[in-house]
């Protein structure tokens, strides 16, 4: 996107971000609260936030220059998430760029903005810590009762699996065919040849 540019640079600007989730929605009043910032552009969209392909977002992303600010409605605009949303401050962070969330009365350029996202990032990671946490209290309680298994090895039919390897090294079948024809995916296709190579295992 073209912007313009001036003696040393560019110049700094007011950026603002709309999003709401489906056509049905009004952006009105998010609008309005850009207005009062004085943005200089705003890219606006209705898109999920968990959608990762957001277009205008990705436009926003490229545009934004150092030293510029992006305004925000609240943080669900940015992400539906705390962990993608302390990714994308890191983004913006990391281009020198400050954003203010109207909302949650938010501006990393004070010392007190900073701080509330670094409670966010504290919690994300008390979040991500508690749930595997729970994993490993689950898989322990099923060990002791002999329910886990753990992951199971996929079994694959040892004749047809030479028979495939034998055509697939004579340039006979793609490596593609033969995942398909014996029922792997590319990642343990290839787990299990290095497997038979080295050991003379299939299975």
């Amino acid at each position: 996107t073209e912007r313009n540019s001036s003696e040393g640079g560019y110049n700094i600007s007011k950026i603002g971000y709309v999003r709401v989730s489906s056509e049905t929605q009004d952006t009105a009043r998010q609008l309005k609260i850009m207005d009062d910032y004085g943005v200089d552009k705003i890219f606006e969209e209705k898109a999920s936030g968990k959608n990762t392909h957001r277009t205008e977002f990705k436009k926003m992303m490229e545009y934004l220059r150092e030293d510029d600010v992006l305004y925000i409605e609240s943080l669900l605009r940015l992400s539906r998430s705390i962990r993608d949303l302390l990714k994308i401050v890191d983004e913006l962070d990391a281009k020198g760029v400050k954003f203010v969330s109207n909302k949650e009365n938010i501006d990393t350029s004070t010392p007190q903005g900073r701080f509330v996202l670094q409670i966010f990032a504290a919690l994300s990671e008390l979040e991500r810590e508690q749930t595997l946490q729970r994993q490993r209290e689950g898989i322990a309680i099923a060990k002791a009762q002999g329910k886990y298994k753990g992951r199971q090895r996929i079994k694959v039919d040892e004749d047809l699996f030479r028979k495939c390897y034998k055509r697939w090294k004579a340039g006979e079948i793609t490596a593609v065919a033969f995942q398909r024809k014996i029922g792997l995916n590319s990642v343990t296709f290839y787990r299990r040849i290095k497997r038979y190579e080295e050991e003379g295992v299939i299975n």
